[in-house]
């Protein structure tokens, strides 16, 4: 991975660890640009920080690929009007690089408000590029088949109701650096 965190305009440079963990620049970055994401920060740059065949997983989806997973960040601009990181601890450098993370979020429309506490692991091949982003709310991940269906079902239907943007220059005029 060659580019710096400044070049992809990630706005979440300082990254907290718990005592004793160290991260190099190539792990700042990316644990830097997933806290982008879910804050609802996206863009195209950001992604390409990840392998085309990369795994975003949450309880509430299984997004495996560029085409579904992409989708799925640019969701959350769509459905929340707030966005609120209210905590975040790297507790782990190694690979997966973990983190302790919480959020609020307020459903747009019903402004429903919510907070995730999340165990985030990051996983990342040798040249840094992300092969799997995993989102344990609570610590858990689904384990049954009835839920994964669901799961399976969301991966499949958020791409066809959010649209990514196809360059860079699209992605900056919706707000996305």
């Amino acid at each position: 991975m060659s580019q710096a965190s400044s070049d992809l305009n990630i706005e979440n440079t300082n990254i907290k660890t718990a005592s004793g963990v160290s991260l190099n620049e190539q792990q700042k970055t990316l644990v830097g640009s997933v806290l982008d994401l879910f804050a609802g920060r996206p863009s195209l740059k950001k992604l390409r920080l990840w392998n085309d065949d990369a795994v975003f997983e949450d309880p509430i989806t299984v997004a495996k690929g560029r085409n579904r997973y992409e989708p799925q960040w640019y969701g959350l601009q769509a459905a929340f009007s707030e966005i609120e990181r209210l905590h975040h601890e790297v507790t782990s450098g190694g690979n997966p690089i973990t983190m302790d993370l919480r959020t609020r979020y307020v459903v747009k429309g019903i402004g429903k408000e919510q907070i995730i506490d999340s165990k985030i692991n990051i996983f990342h091949d040798e040249t840094y590029k992300i092969k799997k982003v995993e989102d344990k709310w609570d610590g858990k991940l689904p384990d049954s088949s009835f839920q994964n269906v669901f799961r399976n079902i969301n991966a499949v239907t958020v791409p066809k109701l959010v649209s990514v943007p196809k360059s860079d220059e699209e992605d900056a005029k919706l707000g996305n650096q």
